[in-house]
């Protein structure tokens, strides 16, 4: 004779439950009053999912670290703020651009208060050169450090970033 073994759903295990014999299969089908290895089991498949998207994340993290050029936490972050300024100041640029026809200097869009970012974020410094057929806008290291740090970042009307050692 086969044996199944199942809890139902939403009756508490504390209640005893007698064996049953279905006549027509032949199967007994037995209630259990819990399963603790079962619940073992899961509580150790969510600890190895965790473990699991914990690595993927630091490993991601340390990708993301790789392409800005330092392993270093503050420089990436100096570096992603001065990319979220240089993407600002180029959409400032383009909205410039659809308003009076022309390229406007960095003066003109912080007078205009097109935008409203400082010409600066230590170690670097902002300006944009302009030409009839498009803009680019230069982020500049000041100083001479070693901390991986890339010498200059630049955006251009197309959207696209550079960046020089």
């Amino acid at each position: 004779m086969t044996q199944i073994h199942f809890q139902p759903a939403g009756i508490p295990a504390q209640r005893p439950y007698t064996p049953v014999t279905c006549q027509r299969s032949g199967y007994r089908v037995q209630f259990l009053q819990g399963q603790p290895m079962g619940r073992l089991f899961g509580f150790v498949g969510l600890v190895a999912a965790l473990a699991v998207g914990m690595y993927i994340y630091s490993r991601d993290i340390q990708s993301t670290s790789a392409t800005t050029g330092t392993n270093n936490p503050k420089a990436a972050v100096d570096i992603t703020g001065v990319r979220m300024d240089l993407m600002s100041i180029a959409q400032a640029e383009r909205g410039y651009f659809a308003t009076e026809n022309k390229y406007a200097s960095l003066d003109e869009l912080i007078s205009s208060h097109s935008i409203t970012i400082n010409r600066q974020r230590p170690p670097y410094t902002y300006e944009v050169e302009t030409s009839s057929g498009g803009f680019r806008v230069v982020a500049t290291r000041s100083s001479d450090d070693a901390s991986g740090l890339p010498a200059q970042m630049s955006v251009d009307e197309n959207m696209e970033f550079n960046q020089s050692q």
